[in-house]
């Protein structure tokens, strides 16, 4: 705790000292903002001159979405620290199915609400998750994160704070660019975009944009780093034994016969590291004055995506293991082959053991369509009251077709791969006819999602009625009405378990609506005096009456004290909610077998071992639970874990409720104009929250931090009689508690002085700092203290496996008449296992990216870009993480560089 103190402090001071600023994190609030204009920031629905948010905003400009080269969301998002891991483009074997899903504070990706011009983006998965990606990088004027919740004013699923994306609805004239990203080490993403926007007399605007961006596949022999050893299959080439007198005989991967055969075989190298994706988006923006009272406005938004993942059981190919019965008139046996078997009465029964190879990896082959239509009213009801009514739809729809796999039996019930041996050639790898004779198309998943919102708000000030000393009161006031629902359907062969690698899967419907009432109030206390140049105090409260859920209420107190034009101090404390999600509250229960987790790259860090066996666990609690004796046995093998692995919702949800808190203190120096200086410390304490006990979690607990006799987390992981595992149950439920406490730092200034070069120097610094994580899975169980880990045993969601205690982000941009170059360093602290027993650290982690762009003609724009200028792979970890590393945290591109070329009129 002490270094990251010091670390905090230190960068502080480093900040101070070369007087750095965000260039791509300015504060929203901070900017420069006109103060004779009505402003809205993000976190309130209050319009008033000059406004300055209280809760901690950090923003990218339309500039720095540009300097990255963007393609999509990612380009860009993942370079701020209070962003985490969420799912990105190396996640494989996630549920997203190539989307990109926002998480905040490694606090899961369900507690973080994305926004659209302060109102709901459509959600596309059972998660209420939205695909950022849906959303045109070339039509976003600003991001906006706010951090520290917001429940009270935008409602549930805004535990750890919203991403909140400002279009720019404004735009006129025609624009239009190419870029390209290409890594060096292969891979490679390319699109276009196109945006229009005139002006419609004076009374209104239209913009009209359109995206299209695709990305190569990436495979693990492009990565040095990604080579797995240790990730093997069946053998491809096959293991037969000859039941009556035990010989064994098998083939090589290069086809040789052999009477010693390797069980084993790796095709790992060819496992997918990034999906690949192809994306189109087309929007529409748009408000039209009818009356000089009322304003038209809206959106329409449509994106189809179409990707490649590996699924939930990973690429590992199918495989057999079964004593079938070979002809002795079979085409296929060769002069060996029969000199092994033992035929009686025309057959002999041969035990086969192979890879399916020739069906090919397991992909899931997903198209999604988003469709998000939004219209509204709005405009002055007086002088000083403004009012708005809109109505909102979104659907997500999508397909997956799984391929590489198979069914196990036929419609009557027969085996179908034994009813081919004498049919079809089963010896050697690359058998002829095999996958025609047993592969088959799935279709996988059909989900369905849709959300429909309406509400209506008035806001302003009271000053035509009364306004106090220090100024009028400010005020929002209104009601919104939602209703989601969720539809996932599977392949009867997946709701029965007749595939060889998908499980049992369960299909569900599901729906909620809600209705809440809301207002909020922002009341000047004191200004114009000594040392309070303006105290203003506020508050927000929602009632929202689910009808599964109750009535619940969230709040939110705040304060913002000017103390003058150097130091402004801000605080918010919240009562904040967020109601299980369809896949928590909805879904049924699936399962994969138990050995998934030792056999799937992406599932291994889920499942550590037998504490008892390794030797780590308490003895007394081994005995009393009847596990092996220590080193008798290998636990890790999947021999060890011989049930099934059981996952789904829970129809007995509670919701989880929390309070934030943050305070914090913004310097605007006059001595120093333009720089601003901000520190802000945060808690976020949710309790009851929804989430599942990963087995490796359970088992610690049980056998190693907690190894008492009723410890209910010992129930979730169960043995055989023979001491051996069993089942395991993740299911969702309502946990104990997640606790986060620590402080977001930042800097910015630009310099404009005779003495620099070009036409300023822009310095900046972000950085945030975890001082405390801790996560109880159970409130019968001590909290494991989190911050500055890795794995499993400590994720909330099971999505981000690493929780550094420290990340910043530090820029240097020169800026000139006609362009910028900018520099960018980007810190990831070190983090060690949270395995117990374990000392494995992985080091801080250091990248670079430089970028420069230049107006080369009136109108012509050319953007160039180094990223992970000094080609950082991502850290190894011996185990635990997937193909080596943590593609959640960790850039796996390697140096990639990006050009963009954009034409405006």
């Amino acid at each position: 705790m002490v270094k990251v103190y010091r670390n905090a402090v230190g960068l502080s001071a480093l900040a101070i000292a070369l007087l750095q600023v965000p260039a791509h994190a300015q504060s929203a609030d901070e900017s420069g903002s006109n103060e004779s204009a009505d402003i809205v920031v993000t976190g309130t629905r209050i319009a008033l001159p000059g406004a300055k948010s209280n809760s901690p905003i950090v923003s990218t400009s339309e500039e720095q979405i540009k300097l990255r080269s963007a393609l999509t969301i990612e380009d860009f998002s993942t370079t701020l620290p209070q962003l985490s891991g969420g799912v990105r483009q190396g996640s494989q074997g996630s549920d997203a199915f190539g989307a990109q899903v926002l998480e905040l504070r490694n606090f899961g990706q369900s507690r973080s609400l994305v926004l659209i011009d302060g109102t709901r983006a459509a959600p596309f998965s059972f998660r209420n998750s939205v695909d950022v990606n849906a959303i045109p990088a070339s039509l976003i004027k600003r991001t906006d994160v706010l951090t520290g919740g917001a429940a009270a004013v935008y409602g549930a699923d805004a535990v750890a704070g919203v991403v909140n994306f400002i279009l720019n609805d404004d735009f006129e004239g025609l624009t239009a660019s190419a870029t390209g990203r290409l890594s060096t080490h292969g891979g490679a993403q390319y699109g276009g975009s196109l945006m229009l926007g005139t002006g419609l007399g004076d009374s209104g605007n239209l913009v009209l944009a359109a995206d299209y961006t695709q990305r190569d596949p990436i495979r693990a022999y492009q990565r040095d780093w990604a080579a797995t050893p240790n990730q093997t299959i069946a053998s491809i080439g096959g293991v037969f034994t000859d039941v009556a007198s035990g010989r064994k005989f098998g083939f090589g991967d290069d086809g040789a016969f052999t009477t010693s055969p390797s069980a084993t075989s790796n095709v790992s190298e060819n496992y997918l590291l990034v999906s690949p994706l192809k994306r189109i988006n087309v929007a529409a923006l748009y408000k039209y004055d009818i009356t000089p009272q009322v304003e038209l406005y809206g959106r329409a938004m449509y994106t189809n995506v179409r990707s490649t993942e590996t699924g939930t059981p990973g690429a590992t190919p199918a495989s057999v293991n079964r004593t079938v019965s070979i002809s002795e008139d079979n085409p296929f046996l060769t002069d060996q082959i029969r000199s092994q078997l033992t035929f009686v009465n025309g057959a002999a029964d041969v035990n086969v053991s192979r890879s399916l190879y020739e069906l090919g990896l397991v992909d899931y082959q997903t198209e999604r369509n988003t469709l998000q239509v939004q219209t509204g009213l709005r405009g002055p009801l007086t002088s000083a009251v403004d009012w708005n009514v809109y109505a909102q739809y979104g659907r997500s729809t999508e397909n997956t077709l799984i391929t590489g796999d198979g069914l196990v039996t036929n419609n009557a019930g027969a085996n179908n791969f034994a009813s081919i041996v004498n049919t079809i050639d089963i010896f050697g790898p690359n058998a002829p006819g095999l996958a025609d004779a047993l592969g088959k198309p799935i279709n996988g998943f059909s989900r369905k999602r849709d959300q429909f919102v309406a509400a209506a708000t008035l806001s302003g000030t009271l000053e035509e009625l009364f306004s106090l000393p220090a100024g009028p009161i400010g005020f929002a006031v209104g009601a919104e009405y939602r209703r989601e629902t969720a539809d996932i359907d599977q392949d009867t062969a997946l709701l029965t378990g007749n595939t060889y690698r998908q499980g049992v899967q369960a299909a569900y419907t599901g729906s909620f609506d809600v209705k809440e009432l809301y207002g909020e109030v922002l009341i000047p206390v004191l200004h114009d005096l000594p040392l309070i140049r303006e105290f203003n105090v506020g508050g927000a409260y929602r009632l929202s009456d689910y009808n599964l859920f109750g009535t619940h209420g969230t709040w939110k107190v705040e304060g913002n004290w000017e103390v003058d034009d150097n130091v402004r101090l801000r605080a918010t404390y919240q009562r904040v909610l967020r109601t299980p999600n369809f896949g928590e509250f909805a879904g049924g229960v699936s399962s994969l077998p138990f050995n998934a987790l030792v056999t799937v790259d992406r599932l291994k860090p889920r499942y550590g071992g037998d504490p008892c066996v390794l030797g780590t666990g308490n003895a007394e609690q081994c005995a009393r639970f009847g596990a092996p004796a220590q080193g008798s046995v290998d636990s890790t093998s999947a021999g060890y874990l011989t049930g099934n692995y059981y996952y789904g919702g829970n129809p007995d949800l509670k919701p989880e409720t929390g309070f934030t808190t943050t305070a914090g203190v913004v310097i605007t120096p006059v001595f120093a104009p333009g720089l601003t200086l901000s520190a802000d410390w945060y808690q976020l304490d949710l309790k009851g929250a929804v989430g599942v006990i990963q087995p490796i979690a359970a088992i610690t607990s049980c056998y190693i931090t907690n190894p008492t006799a009723g410890n209910p987390l010992c129930n979730l992981v169960t043995r055989n009689a023979d001491g051996s595992f069993k089942d395991a149950f993740v299911n969702n439920q309502n946990l104990g508690r997640l606790l986060q406490r620590g402080l977001d730092l930042s800097a910015s200034y630009t310099l404009r002085e005779d003495w620099v070069p070009g036409d300023g120097l822009r310095l900046s610094y972000q950085g945030n700092v975890v001082t405390s994580y801790e996560i109880q899975a159970n409130p019968t169980v001590e909290a494991i203290q989190c911050k500055g880990t890795f794995g499993a045993t400590c994720s909330s969601d099971g999505t981000t496996l690493v929780q550094p205690d420290y990340r910043h982000s530090v820029g240097v941009g020169l800026l000139f008449d006609k362009g910028v170059i900018q520099f960018d360093w980007q810190r990831i602290g070190k983090v060690r296992s949270s395995t117990a027993g374990s000392t494995e650290t992985i080091g801080a982690q250091d990248t670079f990216d430089l970028a420069a762009s230049y107006d080369f003609l009136e109108g012509l724009t050319m953007t160039l870009g180094i990223y992970n200028l000094f080609d950082k792979d991502p850290p190894a970890v011996s185990k635990g993480g997937v193909f080596n590393t943590f593609p959640d945290t960790y850039d796996i591109l390697g140096r990639t560089v990006g050009l963009s070329l954009t034409a405006s009129l």
